[in-house]
Parts: structure tokens; sequence; C-alpha cells
């Protein structure tokens, strides 16, 4: 069959691949201790459970309006009072299935073909492939362990052109776990607003912080710049709802109604039951969120006790999410010669399921993720030391 030519350019998801790899392995009876995965693994709060049976007896299973439940929209708005004292009025809010959809929605609304977007670099792998479908340019901003993997505006000032367009922030970073203070993003996204460029803050991970700063948004600077300003957030990683695909974008309501244009003719609203679920949640008790945060810390702290003994890997501390992005390339041979090699070569040895850094474009690197049992996390570390605890090759 002939395709059309974008799909050439298009890759698929490697932490979905390489989760698939590990699943069809551990069919076949190997044991695998999977640390690829891109989603928490804590329960949904109990009230979601009841809220979305409920609503199902109700038979609450119809069309709804392309933006959202007017509830559900409302309660977004209050999320944001709750979280960060700055409510968000219903037109300037858009549900969607999950970040995803929302990243894409803002990039086709937003591009133009030739149109370039600085991405901090690594980066969540999905963002070059929506930048492409919307006909822009990525141009990567580096970043280093030695850093925190943080950017700094002298940074994005060498990465500027007269075609830079938009910057995409995200803090808690995947796949680095890096976090911005306020004042560090502010600036950022103050530099950006000053020279016309539109900032997208990816806030997905926003509650599963461990340090002392709290949750960070750019909410408050959405209220004063709408125009330049849009927040994407959702249920998937701080609410462990990943499968129930809601994610919802604030922006300015003339952007939301181009997105909602656009969504209307793709997929329409999000599931009915899943919005019913996401009203829960938002308004509910945030227990189970509080709870999931100190467990994350806690295994957090565990794996870098272990990983702290490795003298190839450059140190540093996530401040946030569920990963941990190890910079292996001290230990690449002729053989070994890159992340994916890696990768492939300790899912083989020790049966332990890693991303390689190159899908998140740092091919010196590999992600762990410490989002499994911490008596399991342990166990996949110590199956990884003698591979990545030797000294330097």
């Amino acid at each position: 069959m002939n395709f059309a030519d974008r799909m050439h350019e298009l890759k698929p998801s490697a932490t979905l691949t390489i989760s698939a790899k590990a699943a069809e392995l551990k069919a076949k009876g190997k044991d695998i201790l999977n640390l690829s995965l891109g989603e928490p693994d804590m329960p949904v709060a109990a009230h979601v459970l009841d809220a979305v049976a409920n609503a199902g007896r109700r038979g609450n299973a119809k069309y709804t309006p392309v933006p959202g439940l007017p509830e559900l929209r409302d309660a977004v708005g209050c999320y944001f009072d709750r979280a960060y004292s700055t409510p968000v009025p219903r037109e300037s809010i858009l549900v969607s299935n999950g970040g995803k959809q929302c990243i894409f929605n803002i990039c086709q609304t937003l591009l133009n073909p030739g149109d370039e977007v600085l991405i901090p670099c690594p980066y969540w792998l999905s963002y070059p492939d929506i930048v492409l479908l919307a006909g822009g340019k990525v141009a990567p901003v580096p970043t280093s362990p030695e850093r925190g993997f943080k950017i700094t505006t002298a940074d994005l000032e060498r990465c500027l052109t007269p075609k830079t367009r938009m910057l995409f922030l995200n803090s808690p970073s995947n796949p680095t776990g890096a976090c911005y203070s306020r004042k560090e993003l502010e600036k950022l996204a103050l530099w950006a607003i000053e020279r016309g460029i539109i900032v997208l803050s990816d806030e997905l991970y926003d509650q599963l912080y461990y340090n002392d700063n709290g949750p960070v948004s750019l909410i408050t600077l959405w209220q004063k710049h709408p125009e330049q300003v849009v927040a994407v957030n959702g249920l998937s990683k701080s609410f462990s709802m990943p499968g129930w695909r809601v994610g919802y974008t604030v922006g300015h309501p003339d952007l939301i109604k181009q997105m909602n244009k656009l969504q209307s003719q793709t997929t329409s609203n999000i599931c009915s039951l899943a919005q019913e679920a996401a009203i829960a949640a938002l308004t509910g008790p945030y227990d189970s969120v509080f709870a999931m945060r100190d467990i994350y810390g806690r295994r957090r702290d565990a794996a870098l006790k272990i990983i702290g003994e490795w003298p190839a890997v450059p140190k540093y501390t996530p401040e946030g999410a569920f990963y941990i992005f190890l910079n292996v390339s001290a230990l690449y041979t002729p053989e070994i010669p890159d992340s994916t090699t890696m990768c492939a070569h300790i899912l083989d040895a020790a049966g332990v399921a890693l991303v390689p850094g190159v899908a998140f474009g740092d091919d010196d690197s590999v992600r762990l993720s410490y989002s499994i049992e911490e008596d399991r996390l342990i166990a996949a570390l110590h199956k990884l030391t003698p591979i990545l605890g030797k000294n330097p090759a």
C-alpha cells in the first residue's frame, strides 16, 4: 500500500513498544521486571469508582458537549483555584482525550508550516511527532544531569530564531523528573512572552513533587497573559487514571473555541463516564494523591541509594514525576554503542525493561520508572547493578 508522506516520518511510541515487548516475554514465561512504564501503578480512589458506577446506573452514556460537561469544566476551574488560588472560567477550558490530545490540538491550532518550537531536551517522546504533524519544526534546547536537566534563558536565547513560534515547558519532567521552582518557571515563560512566543506548559505531573517548592503551575501567569500562555493538565498521572483519558487545556477563550472546532471534527467529546469520574476526582478528597506522592518519594530515595553506588553513571536527584534518567554512555562499547542496544542487552541479560534515551532525544541515556512495587524495584536494580554498576568502559 501507498501511505501519506507524513507517515514515513512518524515514529511509534518507544515506551509502548518496550512495554509490549516486555509483556510478550513475560507471556512466554520469562520473569520480566518492567521499569519502562509511564503510568502510575496506584489504584483509582474509591469515591471515583463509586461515582462512575452511579453514573452508569443512571444511564449517563450519551454524547456530551464537545468541550466537556459544564460541570466538569467548572470542576477543572475549581481545581486550579484549589491548587493555585487561581480560578479559571468555563469558557477557557477544553476537555480532551488525555494530555496528548490537548497538545495535539494546541499545535494544530497554532502552528503553521515551518514554525519552530523550542523544546528542552530530553523531552517527552511524543512532542516532536506532534509538532511534525502540525507542520512545525523542533528546536531542541540541550540540558544535562549536572544541571539537573534544567534550561536557562541563556540556553533559550542561543536557540532563538525569527521562526520561533512556541516554547514547551514540562515540570515535573518526563523523562528526567526535573522540577522548576515557580520563580525559575516564570522567568523562562516571561522570556518567551517578551518576545511574542507562545508558552505551552505541560503540567500533567504537577502533584508528584518531592521538594519543598510545592506544586508549580503557570496558571497565574496565564491569568495575566492569556493570549501567550496555555496550560495542559489531566488525571493520568497525579490522579492515577491514565486509562480514563481525561486531559484539559486552559487557554484564551478564542483559542479554546478554535480547538473545540477541531475536536468536533475528530474525536468529539471524551467518554461520558470518564467525565463523571473526573468530576468526582477533581472535587473530592485528594488523600489518594498525597498518599501516592509519599510512596513514590520513598521509592525514589530507595532507588537513588543503589544507583548512587554506580561509578559510571552521573548523579542527580529527580524532584518529581516517577522517573530517573540515567546517562550510561560511559558504559558503551563497540558491541553496545547506543541506548537502544543497551536496553536490548539489559532486557535479554537481566530481564529488566528500560526505555532507550534516544526516544527522548538523548542517546546517551536510558529512562527508568519507579512506578512499580518497591520490592520489585529493588530486585530490578540489583539485577541492573552487574551491567550498569560497572566501572566506565
